[in-house]
């Protein structure tokens, strides 16, 4: 994985302790775990950013850091993964979900009509609840999963390329530095 480029652009653990809004955390905040860049870690952030980026309340990135704290993985990279649904990719994401769970529930096509405006959404709410959560929830859980095993297969396939190549150059140098 590219962790030079994951190191650029994530804050350090001294950026976020340095923050005193979340002094509130404490310790917990210290946990270096929370911090590395492994593929344990890596991957789990991945899964944890993917199904919170499902979640249809905006209560992502507070959710996002707390499933990082319990499962000790990254969190920058946990929120970061959060802005998947951002206010672009939103509408299509809960729309998909929400026909997901229509389906599953098996609800009937009642002609609903998506307007882009808050005051539709919290008018449609009271109907549309259920399908959505459902549809979420299922888009969460597979989207997660999915990110789990793309992230654990990437990983693996970049250590072994990079062992090939360490033992290709071991090789050719000790093919030129034999005495003749």
């Amino acid at each position: 994985m590219p962790r030079k480029f994951l190191k650029r652009y994530l804050p350090t653990a001294a950026d976020v302790r340095a923050n005193r809004s979340l002094n509130f955390l404490g310790a917990r905040l210290h946990d270096p775990n929370l911090w590395h860049l492994n593929r344990r870690s890596v991957s789990i952030a991945a899964a944890v950013g993917g199904f919170c980026a499902f979640i249809p309340l905006p209560v992502q990135m507070p959710c996002a850091a707390i499933a990082s704290l319990m499962l000790r993985c990254n969190m920058p990279l946990a929120l970061a993964l959060v802005w998947i649904s951002n206010p672009i990719t939103i509408p299509p994401m809960f729309f998909f979900a929400y026909q997901v769970g229509a389906w599953l529930l098996n609800w009937p096509d009642n002609g609903l009509s998506f307007e882009f405006s808050f005051a539709w959404f919290v008018e449609q709410m009271a109907h549309i609840w259920q399908p959505l959560l459902l549809g979420s929830a299922l888009c969460g859980i597979a989207l997660s999963a999915l990110l789990y095993v793309i992230v654990r297969v990437l990983w693996r396939l970049r250590v072994g390329h990079r062992w090939r190549m360490r033992r290709e150059r071991r090789l050719t140098r000790g093919v030129t530095q034999r005495p003749g």
